[in-house]
């Protein structure tokens, strides 16, 4: 049962990112997405919004380096 409600985990995780582990058009096209949302918010001057300008590069090899490779072997590990 415990293993069960990790990879179920794991599994929802990916979901939610799964843009990330698929094709690079695909994630372009999402992130891209993603990216015009977050500069939406940060011209509309929502609170605690930053220019995503200014770090968007950095925060996406931070967020693969800390969360989608470690992610990725994890599934791996489940089978």
């Amino acid at each position: 049962y415990q293993k069960a409600m990790i990879v179920l985990e794991h599994v929802i995780q990916a979901s939610d990112v799964a843009h990330t582990m698929q094709h690079w058009h695909i994630y372009c096209k999402w992130n891209t997405k993603l990216f015009h949302e977050m500069y939406y918010a940060f011209k509309c001057g929502r609170d605690s919004c930053r220019n995503p300008g200014e770090y968007w590069f950095q925060a996406e090899l931070d967020f693969f380096d800390n969360y989608i490779i470690p992610l990725a072997k994890k599934l791996k590990e489940c089978g």
